[in-house]
C-alpha cells in the first residue's frame, strides 16, 4: 500500500519552515546591521581589538604584581612601561644590525643586480644593453606619466602608516586602563544589567576573555615555533642577520598571510645578496616548508586545543575571514569564531534540560507503582 500525504501535517510543516526561515532572515538582518555599526565605528573598534589583545598578553604579569600587594594603577603602569621597552629592544634588535651592516647589504644588491644583468646577457636571453636601456628609459618615462598616482599613493601610505601610529598609541593608552580597571568590569557589568542578563552577560563575558587569552597565547606559541625553525635553518646556512630575521618572524606571526609574505621575503633577499642564488632557493624552500607546517598541522592543531575548535572549522575560518575582509579578517577570523563557540555552548547549556539527580526517576516509578 502505498501511503498518501497528510495535507494538515504538510501545512504544519510549511509553517514551521516558514517560521524558522523568517526567524532565521531576522538573524541574518540583525548581523548585517552589527556588522555594518562596527565598520562605521571601525577606527574606535579596531584599538579596542588590538589593546584587549595586548593585555591578554601583559595580564599574567600584573595579576602576579597586584597579588604582590602593588596597586592597580602602580602595577598596570610599570607592565605598560615594560611593555613598551621590550616593544622598543624588539624594534632595535632589528634595526641595528641591519642598520650596522646596511653598507655589506648594499653592495650585495648591487653585486646581484649586476650577475643578474650578466646572466640577462648571455643565452638562452641574450639581452643586450642597449634593450636593457631602452626597456629601463620606457620604466621612466611610465613612470613620470604616473606621477599623479604615484603622489596619490605616497599620500594613502601616509595616512595609513599616521592611522597605524595613531592605533598603536589608543591601543597602548587602552591597554592600560584594561590592566588597571579591568577586574572591576564585570561587577560593574553586573549592576547595569536588569534581570536574568546580569548573570548571563558577566558570564559569557569571562568566558570570552579567557578564550581570547588562549588565542593570543596559541598565536605566540605558534610564532615562536616559526622563528625557532626558520632561525636554525639561516644559521646552518651561514645567512647573516639570523636573530632579526628570526625575531621579524616571530612578530610577522600576528599579521596572518602578509605577516609570513613580509618575512619571508625579507630572508630570501638577504640571502641572496648575501650567500648567492642556490642558498636564497634553499631559504625560500625552507620558508615555504615551515609555512605550509604553520598553517596546516602547527596553527590548527594549537588553536584548536586552547580554544576547543576542531581544526577543520580554524582552517575554514581563516580562509572565510581572508575572503571577506583580507588581512584583518585573516587576523580576526579564529577569535570571531572561538567567540561565536562560546556564545553558542552557553546557550545551549541554558536550553538544555537540567541533569536530573540520580534515584529520582526510580523514586517517582516506585510512588506510581505503589499508587
Amino acid at each position: 500500500m502505498s501511503a498518501t500525504l497528510s495535507s494538515t501535517k504538510t501545512r504544519a510543516a510549511l509553517r514551521t519552515s516558514a517560521r524558522a526561515s523568517a526567524e532565521f532572515l531576522l538573524v541574518l538582518v540583525m548581523a548585517a546591521v552589527v556588522l555594518w555599526l562596527l565598520g562605521r565605528m571601525w577606527s574606535v573598534v579596531w584599538p579596542l581589538i588590538v589593546g584587549l589583545f595586548i593585555t591578554t598578553l601583559t595580564w599574567p604579569l600584573t595579576r602576579f604584581l597586584r597579588n604582590r600587594g602593588l596597586r592597580p594603577a602602580l602595577a598596570a603602569s610599570v607592565v605598560t612601561v615594560l611593555f613598551l621597552a621590550v616593544a622598543a629592544g624588539t624594534v632595535a634588535l632589528i634595526v641595528v644590525p641591519v642598520a650596522s651592516q646596511s653598507g655589506d647589504l648594499t653592495d650585495g644588491v648591487v653585486d646581484g643586480v649586476e650577475k643578474l644583468r650578466e646572466w640577462a646577457a648571455g643565452p638562452p636571453l641574450n639581452i643586450g644593453d642597449d634593450q636593457i636601456t631602452g626597456a629601463s628609459d620606457a620604466a621612466v618615462e611610465r613612470i613620470r606619466n604616473s606621477a599623479g598616482s604615484m603622489v596619490t599613493a605616497v599620500f594613502t601610505g601616509l595616512s595609513t602608516v599616521v592611522n597605524g601610529v595613531v592605533t598603536a598609541v589608543l591601543a597602548v593608552f587602552l591597554m592600560f586602563f584594561f590592566l588597571k580597571d579591568g577586574p572591576r568590569f564585570l561587577p560593574w557589568l553586573t549592576r547595569q544589567l536588569p534581570g536574568r542578563l546580569a548573570t548571563d552577560v558577566p558570564t559569557v563575558a569571562a568566558r570570552a576573555w579567557d578564550t581570547l587569552g588562549a588565542f593570543v597565547r596559541s598565536q605566540a606559541v605558534v610564532g615562536l615555533l616559526d622563528a625557532v625553525l626558520i632561525g636554525i635553518g639561516l644559521w646552518i646556512l651561514g645567512v647573516p642577520l639570523v636573530l632579526p630575521l628570526a625575531v621579524l618572524t616571530f612578530v610577522s606571526a600576528f599579521v596572518p598571510i602578509v605577516g609570513a609574505l613580509f618575512a619571508g621575503f625579507v630572508a630570501v633577499l638577504i640571502a641572496l645578496v648575501s650567500n648567492g642564488l642556490t642558498d636564497a632557493l634553499i631559504v625560500l624552500a625552507i620558508i615555504v616548508v615551515v609555512q605550509q607546517l604553520e598553517g596546516n598541522v602547527f596553527q590548527p592543531i594549537i588553536q584548536s586545543r586552547g580554544l576547543g575548535l576542531h581544526a577543520a572549522v580554524v582552517l575554514l575560518a581563516v580562509t572565510l575571514g581572508g575572503s571577506l575582509a583580507g588581512v584583518v579578517g585573516s587576523l580576526l577570523a579564529v577569535p570571531v569564531a572561538a567567540l561565536i563557540a562560546v556564545v553558542w555552548n552557553y546557550v545551549r547549556e541554558q536550553l538544555s534540560d537540567a541533569p536530573r539527580e540520580p534515584g529520582t526517576d526510580d523514586a517517582q516509578d516506585g510512588a506510581v507503582v505503589a499508587s
